[in-house]
């Protein structure tokens, strides 16, 4: 694949107070044919996210419409999953409504923090969702007792076939506490209730110590995945798989086709890709540098030779 980078296109200014920083794991819709809904995380001053959308403009998504004013999800009630922030996910559309699922943070007293993964679902046309279930969709189970967080849905065949990140553990870096995570599949008649049964889909390599963030995606009829990996030394950089089933998976990072900039908002970290198929383009919004700190911003697929 090769991608054109168009350029920076959000980032919080600081007011309101909920969102004074970051634009986290930017995930685009198409709302209507004039408009890409992008929704992300955005962070008070404690660091705590939650979910706000930029519409942009569909001939131009360098172009910002409109930023919303108040969060389309705020953040679960006390003593919730999702009590201490909540980042995207995936969003699909079901019949004439829209389902969010999203990812759930709790602080805890003997770990770092649990991430389990929620659904919220809008009928005013995305501007706001609410929770099916104060509890999570997708809780702790054995292979991720810390986090099992949902990035990717597809509804496929009557079943909503979902892609995960879950936990190994934890990494210490210079002292401190690092999630260790991979990618998991696992499916659901409803979209509310998953199966018992999981699959692995891609293990770690090298010195990587986490790989999450799944996104897939097809692009003339084959189907791909983004994940964002990283390393003990500070790397945070996307992947790229293909597959032919969505279980069993090659990796070929080397046709990813997107580098770090020279300079600028991208130079240090380039992450969580998520790719919209719109007016005959494929397009691609990422986070860059302190891994959605600056906001986010957009490519363009060029070709795929």
């Amino acid at each position: 694949m090769k991608w054109q980078k168009k350029g920076h296109i959000y980032g919080p200014s600081g007011t309101p107070s909920w969102a004074q920083n970051s634009a986290l794991t930017p995930t685009p819709i198409l709302l209507n044919p004039d408009t890409i809904r992008v929704y992300a995380g955005f962070r008070d001053s404690q660091g705590v996210s939650r979910i706000g959308f930029v519409d942009v403009d569909s001939n131009n998504p360098g172009k910002v419409l409109r930023v919303s004013e108040t969060p389309a999800l705020d953040i679960g009630q006390p003593g919730a999953f999702d009590d201490n922030g909540v980042i995207l996910g995936d969003v699909i559309k079901v019949g004439e409504s829209l389902h969010m699922y999203y990812v759930g943070f709790q602080l805890v007293a003997k770990a770092k923090f649990l991430a389990f993964s929620g659904l919220a679902v809008s009928t005013d046309g995305g501007d706001s969702f609410k929770r099916v279930s104060a509890a999570p969709v997708l809780d702790r189970a054995n292979e991720g007792i810390y986090i099992r967080a949902i990035h990717s849905v597809h509804l496929e065949n009557s079943r909503f076939r979902a892609w995960y990140a879950c936990d190994d553990g934890w990494e210490l870096i210079d002292g401190k506490p690092y999630p260790r995570y991979q990618i998991r599949h696992v499916s659901s008649a409803n979209g509310i209730h998953f199966d018992q049964e999981t699959q692995p889909c891609i293990p770690l390599s090298g010195d990587e110590y986490r790989i999450g963030r799944p996104r897939v995606f097809f692009v003339k009829g084959q189907r791909y995945m983004h994940f964002t990996w990283g390393t003990p030394q500070g790397d945070y950089f996307p992947g790229l798989a293909k597959s032919d089933d969505g279980l069993h998976w090659t990796r070929i990072d080397d046709q990813l086709g997107i580098s770090l900039a020279p300079q600028g908002w991208d130079s240090k970290h380039l992450c969580y890709p998520a790719l919209l198929q719109v007016n005959d383009k494929t397009l691609m919004f990422y986070n860059g540098n302190n891994m959605g700190l600056e906001g986010f911003g957009w490519a363009e697929l060029e070709s795929t030779e």
